[in-house]
């Protein structure tokens, strides 16, 4: 039996630089953005001290750039909500901090709790509301940044009723 382990053989990968990657100083994939959104919500810190109420608009905050895209946080009372829009040719990935966002789209309606995320490419379109009673709090990454926001006429609940009619 040989008893030479795969490191005497191989050496230790972690001697050999030029087999590491060199880490990422900002996101360029999907999953890289998603834990980006998961890493900010686990620092409240970041994030809470800035979160404003407002009742006559949905209050917004810029929260971060980087190359090619922004980071947003977004507050919501009782009832208020988007409208159907979509995102122009940003691609994106939605977080829920706290509270619950309802999100409408024509395939149907999701119920998103604090830690959900969805995720979405450029034209998809949706709807987001605070249907509960009571305040949450989302973040919002969109790449490339976003510069549209097109709203849609048509109404996702006629829509949905439709596709399963």
């Amino acid at each position: 039996m040989n008893s030479d382990s795969d490191l005497q053989i191989a050496g230790d990968i972690l001697e050999v630089p030029h087999l590491l990657r060199t880490p990422r100083q900002h996101p360029v994939t999907v999953a890289e953005f998603a834990g980006l959104a998961r890493s900010i919500a686990e620092d409240r810190a970041q994030w809470e001290h800035l979160v404003e109420y407002d009742a006559t608009t949905r209050w917004y905050h810029r929260l971060r750039t980087g190359p090619g895209y922004e980071v947003w946080l977004l507050s919501w009372v009782p009832g208020q909500g988007t409208g159907l829009h979509d995102h122009g040719g940003s691609s994106g990935v939605l977080t829920v901090l706290d509270g619950t966002l309802t999100e409408r789209t024509d395939r149907g309606t999701r119920v998103l709790t604090a830690g959900a995320q969805r995720v979405f490419a450029p034209g998809y379109a949706h709807e987001v509301v605070n249907d509960t009673l009571e305040p949450a709090i989302s973040l919002h990454i969109y790449y490339p940044g976003l510069t549209d926001m097109p709203m849609r006429t048509e109404a996702c609940a006629t829509r949905t009723a439709t596709a399963t009619a």
